[in-house]
């Protein structure tokens, strides 16, 4: 992997992981709403989180082809799935797989990036 596709890996990885992170707080969140209006608007807010962090994913395997961004995007779309049926907490281990498969693309890139010096 040449230093211009390890940035972009290392990039898109971060980015995912930052995203990510964010959505597993807010997933914790909204399983601790009460039933009723705040449930519903946390979850419609969650699951437009969820989908558009998908999306950037997804933009980051077809820009990398790391199989990993994949991984991680389909893990994304279980947990939408599972927080349509109220499944929070289940919700919350496929986000947390998604983390670890977004740091395993960061990692790709972090190490080419090292053996050129430049981290």
């Amino acid at each position: 992997m040449d230093t211009k596709s390890a940035v972009r890996w290392y990039q898109f990885g971060e980015r995912a992981k930052s995203e990510l992170i964010i959505c597993s707080q807010l997933t914790i969140a909204v399983a601790g709403f009460k039933e009723g209006a705040e449930r519903a608007g946390g979850k419609k807010t969650l699951l437009l989180l969820l989908d558009a962090v998908r999306a950037e994913i997804e933009f980051g395997f077809r820009d990398t082809g790391s199989m990993s961004f994949r991984r991680s995007a389909d893990l994304v779309s279980e947990a939408i799935s599972l927080v349509e049926s109220d499944g929070y907490e289940p919700a919350g281990l496929k986000i947390s797989g998604a983390v670890s498969e977004a740091t395993t693309a960061a990692q790709t890139g972090w190490q080419v990036l090292s053996e050129h010096g430049l981290l």
